[in-house]
């Protein structure tokens, strides 16, 4: 055996058992994040009363997000409605481009309540808790679909009354905003079965439909 010999099969038999097994350490890393995952995403037991503690701040959290969108959709509509029966002057109209600016805005993710609502609002690990993420993702749904393409057909017809396609394609969106606002609602309604209680309804109007 040479000196270089030597010295590598020293350096060898010094070195630390993870550089010597690499892929068994790496390995065992994997297990391990994987382990702590998987007792993450467990549902706890908790008790009933802290159960409905919990997913009451839910529902307070998501309405609280829905306020600027669901202010906005109602304005809105609201405006068409009196632009489609002529009852809106020109001095109400006039800052009408404005206010429907304002309205995309406040239901785009630009929008930080929206974007909170979307992103940052934790569930419990519950079953009631899974009822209320499908809220959540249904209201985002209405938000920042629905009622945008709703206040962009709006925008479409005050410069455009009589287009057709854009009348249309409001009647589509508010099809739809009403077909998601009962999706949410009939998912908060099991939440509450799931508690054996009554939390606050999700804050999505019906709307009315216009001409």
């Amino acid at each position: 055996m040479t000196t270089t010999d030597a010295v590598t099969d020293s350096a060898e038999k010094r070195a630390p058992i993870w550089q010597r097994h690499r892929r068994l350490s790496i390995a065992v890393v994997v297990i391990v994040i994987a382990l702590i995952t998987v007792l993450t995403d467990l549902p706890t037991s908790t008790s009933r009363a802290s159960d409905i503690s919990a997913e009451r701040s839910v529902m307070s959290e998501v309405n609280s997000d829905l306020e600027p969108c669901a202010y906005s959709i109602h304005q809105a509509l609201g405006i068409w409605a009196l632009a489609s029966t002529h009852r809106l002057s020109a001095a109400d109209r006039a800052p009408t481009p404005g206010l429907l600016s304002d309205d995309q805005s406040a239901c785009s993710l630009t929008n930080e309540s929206t974007y909170d609502l979307a992103s940052n609002i934790q569930t419990p690990t519950t079953a009631a808790g899974k009822e209320l993420a499908q809220v959540i993702a249904t209201a985002t749904l209405w938000t920042t679909s629905d009622a945008l393409r709703t206040i962009e057909d709006v925008q479409t017809l005050l410069n455009d009354p009589g287009n057709a396609a854009a009348r249309r394609d409001l009647k589509a969106a508010e099809s739809l905003l009403a077909r998601d606002r009962g999706t949410a609602a009939a998912a908060e309604d099991a939440a509450d079965r799931d508690l054996d209680t009554h939390l606050a309804p999700v804050d999505l109007p019906a709307q009315p439909s216009n001409g």
